[in-house]
């Protein structure tokens, strides 16, 4: 993603201007129209506005806004609209309750441009990125519809499901990142103080090693001697690495790449298409066109493989095709998935089926989620075999040759 200025004109003809995050000029100029704004220009910069280094200290020392806390706010504004609570009223009690002073401050600015007379969508899309342009689209939504406490609802339903995908993939990747730092621990521990202790003693025999044995010996050298520049080497290829990841062309690579990771590469692929299905039925049942809806949804899927995907469908729809169609030709969805969004174009109802596809993947990406330990632990099992064999015949295979002369002896 990258940054873009724009100038634009609000319903009410007020010059409009700010920074806004998107694939391109054409899909930011789709985010404005959604939420009103007439885009005038727009021009891609390297990020938001300039700050000054007080400012930027202080907020290194601000605690960060999590989704918990838009959970809360999309829930209380629900309850409190469904009260007959008015929105200033709402907003100024959500700011004196919240635990986080970054978000208290956010609320805050919401009054102020409510009180400059700007709707809360666009007071939403001047918070820097706090609130996507998936969120502030469905509360313009709302907000021309009067069904504002209705799309809270939804969007507090919409995030919790996305932060529990998030949850459990991250639960079910816990265990065997976790057994493989052990193994890389254990690895640099053995040949930095381990084996050279061993060769000292191989050494006072002038015997000769067996080959495995002078193999590891000569590692264990290697790294003793060279751990410095190997220590940095390995700093430079994460550093080389976040900041590859973070342009345009790096994060498609990378994401593309982390679909076609064994075991993983499926479950991390069905989540994501559950986030898409969820997202465009969410977008759909509160009446954003399908091509605005695709471009606003091609944002919140977490991946520039699928959104690139999901801009290929809008471009379809564009020249007038059908969206099974434009499915079809992305390549990503199964054939169970085609055919219930046949079912849903040809009734009407593709918002419900979209709906029961987002359903589906997550029953889907829970079953994985479940049998991933077992799918994983037989590899875990294998690498850690061929790791202690490796070291039993290595260290302990000289010591029995040197035990076997002495007792010829």
């Amino acid at each position: 993603m990258s940054f873009f200025t724009y100038k634009g004109r609000s319903a009410s003809g007020e010059l409009v201007r700010g920074v806004m995050e998107g694939a391109d000029s054409s899909a930011v100029a789709a985010q404005l129209f959604t939420t009103g704004i007439t885009p005038v220009e727009t021009g891609e910069t390297r990020g938001g506005r300039e700050v000054s280094a007080s400012e930027f200290f202080a907020r290194l020392s601000r605690p960060p806004i999590r989704t918990v806390d838009l959970l809360l706010f999309s829930r209380q504004m629900y309850a409190l609209l469904k009260a007959g609570v008015p929105i200033m009223r709402a907003l100024s009690g959500l700011q004196e309750s919240s635990a986080n002073p970054t978000f208290r401050e956010v609320l805050g600015s919401l009054r102020e441009n409510l009180d400059s007379g700007r709707p809360l969508s666009v007071a939403m899309q001047r918070q820097n990125g706090v609130f996507s342009p998936f969120y502030t689209a469905m509360v313009y939504v709302g907000e021309t519809t009067g069904q504002l406490e209705e799309i809270f609802l939804r969007m507090f339903n919409h995030l919790e499901f996305q932060e529990a995908m998030r949850n459990q993939v991250k639960s079910a990747l816990r265990y065997p990142i976790f057994v493989i730092a052990a193994m890389a621990i254990a690895i640099i521990v053995i040949n930095l103080f381990v084996i050279p202790e061993f060769a000292k003693v191989y050494k006072g025999f002038n015997a000769e090693l067996p080959t495995i044995t002078k193999m590891l010996i000569g590692f264990s050298n290697f790294t003793v001697a060279s751990w410095p520049f190997l220590l940095a080497g390995l700093i430079a290829a994460v550093v080389v690495f976040r900041n590859y990841t973070r342009t345009r062309h790096g994060r498609f690579a990378w994401d593309k790449f982390k679909l076609r990771i064994p075991i993983a590469g499926k479950i991390v692929l069905k989540a994501t298409l559950a986030r898409f299905s969820r997202s465009f039925s969410l977008s759909t049942r509160s009446g954003v066109p399908v091509m605005q809806g695709l471009s606003l949804v091609a944002q919140t899927v977490d991946n520039a493989f699928i959104a690139d995907k999901v801009e290929s469908m809008r471009e379809g729809v564009e020249r007038g095709e059908s969206v099974l169609r434009t499915a079809m030709h992305a390549g990503i969805f199964t054939p169970v998935v085609m055919q219930m969004v046949m079912v849903g174009e040809e009734s009407g109802a593709l918002d419900d089926m979209m709906e029961e596809v987002a359903e589906m993947y997550q029953r889907e990406v829970e079953y994985e989620l479940k049998t991933l330990g077992a799918q994983i632990e037989p590899i875990l099992i294998v690498c850690l075999g061929i790791l202690v064999l490796i070291l039993a015949l290595g260290v302990f295979l000289p010591i029995w040759d040197l035990g076997q002369a002495a007792l010829k002896k």
